[in-house]
C-alpha cells in the first residue's frame, strides 16, 4: 500500500507541469486563436458593429479582388518595408562585421546606443515628432533652412509623395536597425572560433571569411530576421498614421493595408469587409514569407555544396 501511494504521488506531481503551461494556452485561445477564427467568420458576413449580422458568402472577397485602393495599400506597405529593410540589413551586417573582426573600444556602449531607439521610443510618438519637425512652413526644419537661406525654403515636405514615403522608411530603419544588429551579432557568436582560425590559415581575408563562412553559418538568423520583418512591415500602421492623417496623404502615398483595414472597420463601420481585408493581408504575408524562406534556403544550398 505504501509503495502504491508513493507512485500515485509521483504521477500526480508529474501532472503539475500542465498547470504551469495552462495560462499560456488559455490566453492564446482567448486573445489569439478566437480573434483569428472570428475574423475569418466575419469576412463572410455584413456587420456594422451594432446591428444584426447577415451572411454575404464570397461577396466581400469578390469586392476585395477588384478593389484598387486595396492593391495600392499593399504596394505602399511593400515599398515602405523594402526601402527600410534593405538599408537596415546592410547597416546591421556592416556593424556586425566591424564588431566581429575588430577590437572596438566601447563595443558594449555602441551596441546599447544602436539598440536604444527601439527600446525607449514608441512609434506613435516618433511619428508625431517628425510631424512637428517637418509639417508646415513654420516647422522647425523649415525655420532652420530659411535661416540658412537655402534656395526654395520653406518646403512643403508632406506634399511630396516620395519625401513622405521616404520619411516613413527612414523612421522604420532608425528604430529597428539596432535591434537587427544585436540579433545578427548574437547569431555570429554561435559560430565556432576554430572555423575562423581555419579560414585565416587558408589565407582568407576578414571580408572573405565574413561573406563565405560567417553569413552561410548564420543563415537561420537571417531567415528569421527576414520573415519577422516581412510580417511587421506589411502590418505597418502606427508611424504613417501619426505622421500625417489616417488617409495616407499626400494622395494615399503612405496608405498602408493596416490603415485601410482600420478605416474600413472603425470609420466606415464595415467590419465584414475589414475582416476580408485582414484575411487578404494574411494570405499576402504568408506568400511573401514562403518565397523569402525558399529563396534564402536555395541561396544557402549553394554554400553547402
Amino acid at each position: 500500500m505504501g509503495n502504491r501511494g508513493k507512485k500515485r504521488s509521483r504521477l500526480d506531481r508529474g501532472n503539475y507541469g500542465y498547470l504551469f503551461v495552462a495560462p499560456f494556452f488559455l490566453v492564446f485561445l482567448v486573445f489569439g486563436l478566437y480573434p483569428i477564427v472570428y475574423t475569418v467568420y466575419l469576412s463572410f458576413q455584413k456587420w456594422d458593429g451594432l446591428g444584426p449580422i447577415s451572411y454575404l458568402g464570397l461577396k466581400n472577397f469578390t469586392r476585395l479582388l477588384g478593389d484598387e485602393v486595396f492593391y495600392l495599400s499593399v504596394w505602399n506597405s511593400f515599398r515602405i518595408w523594402l526601402c527600410n529593410f534593405i538599408p537596415q540589413m546592410a547597416a546591421a551586417l556592416l556593424l556586425a562585421f566591424i564588431f566581429t573582426f575588430n577590437r572596438v573600444r566601447g563595443m558594449k556602449f555602441f551596441r546599447a546606443a544602436y539598440y536604444l531607439p527601439n527600446l525607449v521610443t514608441a512609434a506613435p510618438s516618433v511619428g508625431l515628432l517628425f510631424n512637428l519637425l517637418f509639417n508646415g512652413n513654420k516647422s522647425a526644419v523649415n525655420y532652420i533652412l530659411t535661416a540658412l537661406n537655402i534656395p526654395g525654403a520653406p518646403f512643403d515636405f508632406f506634399n511630396s509623395e516620395s519625401v513622405t514615403s521616404a520619411m516613413v522608411s527612414y523612421i522604420q530603419w532608425w528604430m529597428w536597425f539596432g535591434y537587427t544588429t544585436v540579433i545578427i551579432m548574437a547569431g555570429v557568436t554561435t559560430v565556432d572560433s576554430q572555423v575562423y582560425d581555419a579560414a585565416l590559415v587558408d589565407g582568407a581575408t576578414k571580408f572573405q571569411t565574413y561573406t563565405r563562412v560567417t553569413l552561410p553559418l548564420i543563415r537561420p538568423t537571417l531567415i528569421y530576421m527576414t520573415i519577422t520583418s516581412i510580417i511587421g512591415g506589411m502590418q505597418l500602421f502606427d508611424v504613417p498614421s501619426t505622421l500625417t492623417n489616417m488617409q495616407g496623404d499626400p494622395r494615399k502615398a503612405i496608405l498602408t493595408t493596416s490603415m485601410y483595414l482600420y478605416n474600413q472597420g472603425f470609420k466606415n463601420h464595415n467590419y465584414g469587409y475589414a475582416s476580408a481585408v485582414s484575411v487578404g493581408l494574411f494570405i499576402i504575408i504568408a506568400i511573401l514569407s514562403f518565397f523569402a524562406l525558399r529563396a534564402m534556403r536555395k541561396r544557402g544550398d549553394i554554400y553547402n555544396d
